[in-house]
């Protein structure tokens, strides 16, 4: 059944059928058994009546069956045509044979009509109309038939009857007409509709898939210029590890008159430099997999004495450096590599921001019981409030094209803040600029295998030994 009212009427259908195949010849039963065993008191009717009205209801409660199979076999209007041509027939048989005076209320050509009409439609309604009033006509013309042959009476209340039953019939199946007319009107709309808004889904879904494929198009183009600023911004890194190493190798000829010594701390020199490009290159390589950071507790002083000669190395001759890191340790945890990355980058930034000769100061010093600051102040030409504001945003830079990316501090103040610390930028233009960094001050005591303090030392005494 492709139509989807046929499937809704089905099962209320195939109740009524298995209703009426089980009750007319359940009825017909007892009505032989009252009339046989005498229990019939009322007139029987002629015999012909009798063996008429029985072929009939053998042949209707057979249609019936016979259409509860067709619906469920999925032939729904062929079982309900045959249900009906079947009773239209058998209707036509006992009305000539009753005659129409001898006809009493028959609520069958009103269950037609309305199965007609409600299920098969307004086309079949009025054919059923058509037949139940030829139905009529043909009794008129038999009962007219047996007065004519001697054996019955036609009468004018015949007539009457028969119009009777034809405008009540007709006065019903202008009512089914309409109802089902505004139904199957009801039904179209709704299907109207419904192609309407199924068409207005299948739209809807194009124009968000061409808006994802709109969206994954500019995030690509996104993490392409990301990846360019990227690239560029370690590309900035690596220039300024290289030209520390270049720094140092373009004084060999000094150093070898100076002797094995010189060359030897030139050797360590570019050892660290090569190690903060390795640092550089492996973040590069776990950028898609975001790389996890390695803490651990060192004394911030030897550290910043370690990265001393790559900064003078990086200024030059016209910037001088002054480191001023007291004499207590200064132990913080973080990722050693990540913050010898911060000093670079703000040193880099003091660089391009001193126009001839300055001074780049460095002062590391324990504030309060919990945190060592480290201050880090140049000279140069500073900056306005504007640009301090943003400074840490990614990508905004104010070098001219291609010897800035916007990256270095966005970086540090992301490094910073994971280790657990702070960062500050003021300006004092024009006097220059200062970054202070806050860390958390770490006790001995917090410090891996609680030999924490004998690190610290020994990495002092090493560093006095190489001065």
């Amino acid at each position: 059944m492709q139509d989807p009212v046929d499937r809704r009427n089905a099962p209320f259908l195939q109740v009524l059928l298995i209703f009426l195949g089980v009750f007319i010849p359940l009825n017909k039963s007892l009505y032989l058994y009252a009339v046989l065993s005498g229990r019939w008191s009322a007139d029987l009717p002629p015999r012909s009546a009798m063996l008429a009205d029985l072929t009939t209801d053998v042949l209707m409660t057979s249609a019936a069956w016979a259409c509860v199979w067709l619906i469920r076999t999925g032939r729904f209007r062929r079982g309900m045509h045959l249900f009906l041509g079947v009773v239209l027939l058998s209707m036509a048989v006992i009305y000539t044979a009753t005659g129409m005076l001898g006809l009493r209320f028959d609520p069958m050509p009103m269950i037609l009509l309305a199965l007609a009409g409600l299920v098969l439609g307004r086309r079949t309604l009025w054919i059923t109309y058509a037949a139940c009033v030829a139905i009529l006509a043909a009794t008129l013309l038999a009962d007219y038939l047996r007065a004519m042959l001697g054996g019955g009476t036609a009468s004018v209340a015949g007539v009457g009857k028969a119009v009777s039953l034809a405008g009540i019939w007709l006065i019903i199946a202008i009512a089914l007409d309409r109802t089902v007319a505004a139904l199957r009107n009801s039904l179209e709309e709704s299907n109207a509709r419904g192609r309407e808004l199924e068409l207005a889904y299948t739209r809807l879904q194009e124009e968000v898939a061409e808006r994802e494929r709109t969206r994954e198009q500019l995030i690509h183009a996104q993490k392409m210029e990301a990846v360019g600023r990227l690239a560029s911004g370690v590309a900035h890194d690596f220039n300024n590890v290289l030209g520390i190493v270049l720094g140092q190798a373009g004084q060999r000829e000094r150093l070898a008159d100076k002797g094995a010594t010189a060359l030897y701390g030139a050797l360590e020199d570019v050892e660290l430099a090569a190690k903060r490009g390795l640092t550089i290159s492996r973040k590069l390589l776990n950028f898609s997999r975001q790389d996890v950071a390695h803490p651990q507790v060192f004394d911030m002083r030897v550290s910043l004495g370690e990265l001393s000669p790559m900064l003078k190395q990086l200024f030059g001759g016209r910037v001088q450096l002054q480191l001023d890191c007291g004499e207590e340790a200064l132990p913080v945890r973080m990722d050693a590599d990540r913050f010898g990355l911060v000093i670079l980058n703000i040193a880099a930034n003091a660089r391009d921001a001193i126009p001839g000769t300055g001074t780049f100061e460095v002062k590391a010093e324990r504030e309060g019981d919990a945190w060592v600051s480290l201050t880090l102040q140049d000279d140069g030409h500073g900056m306005t409030e504007a640009i301090r504001a943003r400074a840490f945003d990614p990508f905004f830079t104010t070098k001219p094209v291609g010897l800035g990316t916007g990256l270095g501090l966005p970086v540090v103040k992301d490094m910073v803040l994971e280790a657990g610390g702070n960062i500050e930028l003021a300006a004092r233009q024009p006097q220059g600029s200062t970054v202070k960094i806050l860390l958390p001050l770490v006790s001995p005591r917090g410090c891996p295998m609680g030999s924490g303090s004998e690190q610290v030392a020994l990495s002092t005494d090493r560093q006095q030994g190489q001065r």
